[in-house]
């Protein structure tokens, strides 16, 4: 049988277009109300089925997991763990005493959870002499329903495996591939018919057919184009979230951070409850460390000459010295000039002291015949010695350097000696400061409460305790110098380091007072969380001032009465 090749391109255009029609029909009624579109964003993990309780003295966190149930139970002010306390529920089963397995972690069998999907338990707490008796309203999500199923086709109609996996080659191409490959085929169709070869032609255009129309059937079998998921299982609801080790903390569509107990945990957060009350008003100073005057002291040579160490050598740097210890010695250098007359000025020394001594010989053996008065005798000693003593001052300045000595207890601060340096008259030596006492120095352009108490922030968050010590009257650039004492410790603070002193100006303010580590400096604002519900924490934008070293003071944006994380909120903070 011979068909004319223009009859056969226009049959095969004819059921490409009946194809095209199909395939396009079918998508429209597969795809009537969904949108393919970008996928939604991926949902929050579920976490388990719990419920909360809170009273006066106590938030108590009840989890779900399988056959049993996990006790949290925290201090309602401060969200500490409770250890050691006693936890009595009353079930379905009767009272259960729960075990404590650490941190305030408590646990209990819960066979009935698999009986129903509300539960209202009734759990009384006694920790510390407190006893509170607390309602817990616990719901278990129902179990989802069986899946439907994955093939509306039976699967003998899908043909044979080599046909399966065309149609899902181009499946997976989507409709612009299975268009592609009905042109290739239909190409191939072409040429059977000039070949003459009909039957072989009209297997081809079968085959097309069947991959367009089938494979349209395929794609939106269920409605997806991806790896076909799983059915989920029933009673997955309880048995999958109620694995606690998958409970991680997030941040909710809302902007509140959802924290799970056991997490809570581990960030160690910590609340307090905030309240008004009324204030001084503090201001924030640039100062920097400076020493003692009066506990501190320089060693400078009073002569010039060359530096030599005492036995044991110089003093290291922070080596501690006592007062009145030799730290190093000065010999002045003698000229020439000055030694040619110092050996006269020697001999002329030694010249009278022969004299005066043979006129003290002879006046001794004439007094004792009473020829020579004993006054005139004693003046001849008196001489003699002065002679002496002239004598040996001037061997000692020939000889003697000068001693450099400390002159209060301390440190070596600073050194400046070198064995053989020549120094200067006035050279400073040695610098020593006792660093128990050291000295703060601020530059303040307001007025302060004189002899109130003042705190320092060093610039790793330390705090220093201040006391005021008095205000100078010279004007540095429009700022007085206030000078403050450190009390208490202080370990790792040197000469020199800059500090940041909070001082009250003598008037107060009301207020919501906050320690520092609750307050988190973002892009919006200065923003507290307020722990809202047991494991929920929202964001507050507040305006805050400085109160002192350790507190801000919240001007606005929170209300009195809340409980707001103290300790934590950097870590909180970066929840997403």
């Amino acid at each position: 049988m011979f068909i004319h090749p223009a009859a056969a391109l226009r049959a095969l255009a004819v059921c490409v277009a009946l194809a095209a029609a199909s395939l396009s029909g079918h998508d429209v009624l597969a795809h009537d109300g969904h949108d393919h579109g970008a996928p939604p964003p991926a949902s929050p993990v579920q976490a388990a089925p719990r419920a909360e309780a809170r009273s006066s003295e106590f938030e108590l966190v009840a989890v779900a997991a399988e056959a049993k149930l996990r006790l949290y139970l925290d201090r309602f002010a401060t969200n500490a763990p409770v250890p050691a306390a006693g936890i009595e529920v009353e079930t379905p089963d009767g009272p259960v005493v729960a075990t404590a397995i650490g941190d305030g972690v408590y646990e209990m069998p819960a066979p009935w959870l698999a009986r129903s999907r509300s539960h209202d338990l009734l759990a009384t707490v006694t920790a510390d002499g407190v006893t509170d008796v607390l309602d817990l309203d616990l719901h278990l999500p129902a179990p989802l329903p069986a899946p439907p199923p994955t093939s509306v086709l039976p699967a003998s109609s899908e043909g044979p495996a080599w046909l399966a996996n065309v149609r899902r080659h181009l499946t997976h191409q989507g409709p612009v591939g299975a268009a592609a490959g009905g042109f290739l085929l239909g190409l191939a169709v072409i040429m059977l018919l000039r070949a003459r070869r009909a039957l072989p032609a009209f297997a081809v255009l079968a085959i097309t057919l069947t991959l367009l129309v089938g494979g349209a059937a395929f794609a939106h079998e269920g409605h997806g184009h991806g790896a076909e998921a799983a059915p989920p299982v029933q009673g997955a609801a309880l048995t999958r979230p109620a694995e606690l080790g998958l409970e991680r903390a997030r941040r909710l569509p809302d902007g509140a951070v959802f924290v799970p107990k056991s997490t809570q945990r581990l960030l160690a957060l910590r609340t307090g409850v905030t309240g008004l009350a009324e204030h001084r008003r503090t201001v924030e100073l640039p100062g920097r460390v400076i020493a003692d005057p009066n506990a501190s002291g320089v060693v400078q040579s009073s002569v010039g000459g060359r530096l030599a160490p005492p036995p044991g050598g110089f003093p290291n740097l922070g080596a501690r010295v006592r007062r009145g210890d030799v730290l190093g010695t000065v010999t002045p250098p003698v000229q020439a000039v000055d030694q040619s007359d110092m050996r006269q000025t020697q001999g002329d020394l030694d010249q009278q002291i022969a004299i005066t001594g043979r006129k003290v010989a002879r006046y001794e053996r004439l007094a004792a015949t009473g020829a020579v008065a004993q006054t005139a005798l004693e003046d001849a000693r008196a001489e003699l010695a002065g002679l002496k003593d002239r004598r040996a001052a001037l061997d000692t300045i020939r000889r003697a350097p000068e001693e450099l000595v400390a002159p209060v207890d301390g440190v070596i601060a600073e050194r400046a000696a070198i064995t053989g340096q020549m120094a200067a008259p006035g050279t400073m030596v040695f610098r020593i400061v006792d660093p128990d006492r050291l000295y703060v120095e601020a530059l303040s352009f307001v007025g302060l409460d004189a002899g109130a108490a003042a705190t320092a922030r060093l610039p790793d968050g330390r705090s220093l305790a201040l006391i005021y010590r008095g205000a100078g009257l010279a004007d540095r650039n429009q700022a007085v110098p206030v000078q403050f004492a450190i009390t208490g410790p202080v370990e790792s603070v040197r000469l020199g380091q800059f500090v940041t002193v909070l001082a009250p100006t003598g008037e107060s303010a009301n207020g919501l007072a906050l320690p520092r580590s609750g307050v988190v400096r973002g892009e919006g604002g200065t923003v507290v969380y307020e722990h809202v519900s047991a494991e929920r924490f929202e964001p507050r934008i507040v305006r805050v001032e400085p109160l002192d070293a350790e507190q801000v003071l919240v001007a606005g944006g929170l209300a009195p009465g809340r409980r707001v994380v103290v300790q934590g909120a950097e870590l909180l903070d970066q929840v997403r």
